[in-house]
């Protein structure tokens, strides 16, 4: 008996031995951020680009149909489904459409200031997701409650107003399906479009338009999507998160916005290198063009700016400034949101990018 015993403490002590060191806790691995892309071409264009990087297309753009969810035309269903077959390939990726664009929301204040509008538009929402087998819906109302295009209606109530449409969609979709939405990044979409406390437990992220702060309707250069502020210009990427970080905004659900493609202004003077100069906007040049569309044939010579973390480009010849993303601003900005754990990255637009050894190249490996 005493040797029975004995063999058991033994057997004991063998397996959980007293003197090795206390295991550390497991430590979970931090989420990889998202990497979104808005996809506004067709159902083939998207073939030539390395979509496996991503997590994310947001098609870009259905609109209202009265008060329904809807595509233009067939060829836009037939994109789609085109991008919806990318998933056998990619199970990581998500295929989401988006309400709206720049132009695109005219009627938006007007159908959801209404439940009934709010109402019949969520169901109509629930039906094309459900029919075209994608994964949630991205709003891009420009804007609610603030100034968008000139002639759409905008009022102070838009803002309770879209509100409550999240919690409609939330309500009909259930969780089975993403809500995402499409912020402008200037101070006042920030502070009066949103009741960021409200809406934001209930959308998956919001994707932050960190892009056109100097815009078509600007008057004076600057830097359309730069990291940070500089004593001359106030509006940036860093500005944003700084503002949805005070409102108590989980960086975990932060998108910034970085751009694959240039502003361009004309008529600015040489001083500063064109940069806060007077000047109106001319054009956008996509990425894909920068060899040709801001070359040294064309009297181009690029510049760092170092406090905005960011290019810019002027020609004395022809008296014109760009501004634009670039490889190392694109490093710079999947660092930020490293480093700030945020939610991840988008860009405006995939077709904008080279097809290899492009942004999204960058982008992606910068993540990594």
């Amino acid at each position: 008996m005493r040797n029975i015993l004995y063999l058991a403490l033994l057997l004991v002590a063998v397996a959980c031995p007293t003197d090795l060191p206390a295991s550390e806790p497991s430590v979970a691995a931090k989420p990889r951020p998202a990497i979104i892309a808005y996809y506004a071409g067709d159902a083939t264009g998207f073939q030539q680009y390395p979509t496996e990087k991503l997590t994310h297309i947001i098609y870009s753009f259905l609109h209202l149909k009265g008060t329904a969810f809807a595509f233009d035309s067939p060829r836009d269903q037939a994109t789609v489904a085109a991008l919806v077959a990318l998933k056998k390939q990619h199970p990581q990726l998500k295929v989401m459409l988006s309400l709206g664009g720049w132009s695109g929301c005219e009627t938006c204040s007007m159908v959801f200031a209404t439940a009934q509008g709010r109402n019949e538009f969520a169901t109509s929402v629930k039906q094309v997701l459900t029919a075209t087998h994608t994964d949630g819906i991205d709003l891009d109302w420009e804007y609610p409650a603030v100034a968008g295009p000139p002639g759409h209606r905008f009022a102070p109530e838009d803002r309770h107003n879209f509100t409550l449409l999240v919690q409609t969609l939330r309500t009909t979709l259930g969780n089975n399906y993403e809500i995402s939405f499409a912020a402008g990044g200037f101070p006042d979409y920030l502070q009066h479009a949103v009741e960021w406390p409200l809406v934001m437990p209930l959308v998956n992220r919001v994707n932050l338009m960190s892009y056109d702060l100097v815009n078509g309707y600007s008057t004076s250069t600057g830097h359309h999507t730069p990291l940070y502020s500089t004593p001359q210009q106030s509006f940036s990427v860093d500005q944003g998160v700084r503002f949805l970080d005070s409102v108590g905004v989980a960086p975990g659900k932060i998108v910034i916005g970085a751009a694959f493609y240039a502003r361009v202004f004309s008529g600015v003077p040489a001083a500063n290198k064109g940069l806060y100069q007077v000047g109106k906007f001319k054009q956008t040049f996509n990425y894909k063009d920068f060899k040709d569309s801001l070359s040294a044939g064309r009297g181009f010579v690029s510049y760092w700016d170092a406090t905005a973390r960011a290019p810019y480009a002027y020609s004395l010849r022809r008296q014109e400034f760009a501004s634009f993303d670039d490889e190392q601003s694109i490093r710079l900005k999947t660092k930020y949101v490293l480093d700030k754990q945020l939610g991840g990255i988008m860009f405006w637009e995939l077709t904008g990018d080279k097809p290899r050894q492009g942004l999204l190249d960058c982008l992606y490996q910068a993540a990594q």
